[in-house]
């Protein structure tokens, strides 16, 4: 019975952690993968059940079973955590002046739209950027160096198109845009800073 047990334990532990990150993956928009992985734990999980069927009165399956589930959620998260698939839209709001945060998500490769705006304690700055889920992490750093009180907000972006990230291009791409270099930002209502 051990052997079965255990069989059950990795059958639903992997029917779990894979239906997991289907789930993501068909929230982020990626179909193809959600279908391959669909038709992978339907087979495994149609393994899964039929032995518990089989042994309906041995507990060690129904506990191998409950035990595989809790494990598979953990695993597909972790999984999912360390995949870091798409791009975060972070906003940040601050009523401190902004020019030396926006130098530094520049200079890190961040494309930044900045705008005055008006809080509910008077004026602040806002500040948008869409980074890769991967440097998050890096960008939470320089927003908490800056700031350690600063309140930002973080989303999933499902989907985004073209974008100016001025520390990217080199002046010659710039350039061929037939544009000084300091309207780069402009065209797409980007206010330059100091």
């Amino acid at each position: 019975m051990f052997g079965v047990a255990l069989l059950i334990f990795v059958a639903e532990t992997s029917v779990v952690a894979l239906d997991t990150l289907r789930i993501i993956f068909v929230a982020r928009g990626y179909k193809l993968l959600s279908v391959a992985l669909s038709l992978v734990v339907v087979s495994i999980w149609l393994f899964a059940i039929s032995q518990i069927m089989k042994n309906i009165e041995c507990v060690e399956c129904f506990m191998a079973y409950a035990s595989g589930y809790c494990l598979g959620v953990y695993l597909g998260i972790s999984i999912e955590e360390r995949l870091a698939l798409g791009a975060q839209l972070v906003r940040i709001i601050t009523n401190k002046d902004a020019a030396s945060l926006i130098k530094k998500l520049r200079q890190t490769n961040h494309g930044v739209t900045y705008l005055p705006a008006q809080g509910a304690t008077g004026p602040v700055h806002l500040i948008f950027t869409i980074v890769q889920r991967r440097e998050l992490p890096k960008v939470v750093e320089l927003i908490r160096k800056f700031d350690p009180n600063t309140f930002y907000t973080v989303e999933d972006v499902r989907q985004q198109q073209a974008g100016v990230f001025p520390s990217r291009l080199r002046p010659s791409a710039r350039e061929s845009l037939g544009v000084p270099v300091q309207a780069v930002g402009e065209l797409v209502g980007m206010r330059q800073t100091a």
